[in-house]
């Protein structure tokens, strides 16, 4: 059933989206003729698991070939955020293939989610709660921002800028990310569910998540909640879903590009976070480029990106 304006309007805005404005739209496909390279780690932790690339490629697809449920799913959410089903699957198959094998059933998806509400987990650093952390006077800046997103990419941005491999009133901190510093409670490098989203990225999408799923907030003094979440494939599909859309409106409002047609390049900022950072860069890229007479500069796919488009038409016939 077609929509009228007034409530395609209405869903747009409840997504965050105003209404379209020129734009360049990039085209479907790679623009690099081969796959740039795939990180060491990635290789050797697939090595580790005595598998490889493609046979983990593979088993994410049957995944969600054999599933119907999953599928049906994947398609009832990506309407509510506007966006084709291709671009959640192809962050769960970038993922997948990538960085952790696929579970065989999602059943098992279900299990480790109830199994996280029985685990004591905390999001710390050297004993300071992050909900303690973020109270500093450093971060007055961010008391400003009201969205989840705005709020949390402000407190990244602070950490960055302040504390990152700095001392700071005597106390020194690790030159790592965030994420990483404060959101894994467990060990490092943890990525959880089907979506395989870190905590930091589900408390940005949390207030999208809220107005378009009615799903409750995220908070992070309750880190169980959050892990509950990222774990379940019910309430972690739709923080996916959000995630991409994300992207695609700080390309579109920062860059000025219209990424919503290239899967490839959605995948890739599920891969590599930090979309606003980015399209910024680009920008600014850009803004040089035109001073010097250049020709824009599109964005580009990574490797876990370019599979996504290369293998896009065989994605596409699972819906």
């Amino acid at each position: 059933m077609n929509k009228s304006p007034f409530v395609a309007l209405v869903l747009a805005l409840a997504c965050g989206v105003p209404p379209a404005s020129a734009q360049i739209v990039v085209p479907t496909g790679n623009r690099n003729v081969e796959q740039p390279p795939v990180p060491g780690a990635s290789s050797k932790r697939t090595q580790a698991g005595k598998t490889s690339f493609d046979a983990k490629y593979r088993k994410i697809y049957a995944l969600l070939k054999n599933d119907a449920g999953l599928r049906g799913k994947i398609r009832e959410v990506a309407a509510e955020y506007r966006l084709d089903p291709i671009h959640i699957v192809g962050a769960l198959v970038g993922e997948h293939t990538y960085n952790v094998d696929a579970y065989d059933r999602l059943q098992t998806y279900y299990v480790k989610a109830a199994s996280y509400l029985l685990s004591g987990l905390s999001f710390r650093h050297n004993g300071e709660d992050i909900s303690d952390f973020v109270q500093r006077p450093e971060f007055s800046t961010c008391a400003d921002k009201s969205d989840s997103n705005d709020l949390w990419t402000c407190r990244e941005t602070v950490w960055d800028r302040q504390f990152r491999g700095k001392t700071v009133g005597g106390t020194s901190f690790p030159d790592n990310r965030f994420s990483a510093t404060f959101f894994q409670p467990l060990y490092a490098g943890q990525t959880f569910g089907i979506g395989q989203l870190n905590p930091l990225t589900a408390l940005k999408a949390s207030d999208l998540v809220h107005r378009v799923s009615g799903l409750p907030k995220l908070d992070a003094s309750r880190p169980n909640q959050v892990y509950e979440t990222i774990m379940d494939p019910d309430l972690t599909v739709p923080y996916v879903a959000a995630t991409i859309r994300m992207s695609i409106d700080a390309y579109r409002d920062i860059a000025g590009f219209d990424i919503s047609k290239n899967p490839g390049l959605t995948a890739t900022l599920y891969n590599v976070g930090n979309p606003e950072a980015r399209a910024h860069a680009l920008k600014a890229e850009n803004q040089q480029r035109q001073s010097e007479g250049l020709e824009e500069k599109l964005p580009q796919e990574n490797y876990y990106g370019w599979l996504v488009n290369d293998r896009l038409a065989e994605l596409q016939a699972l819906f």
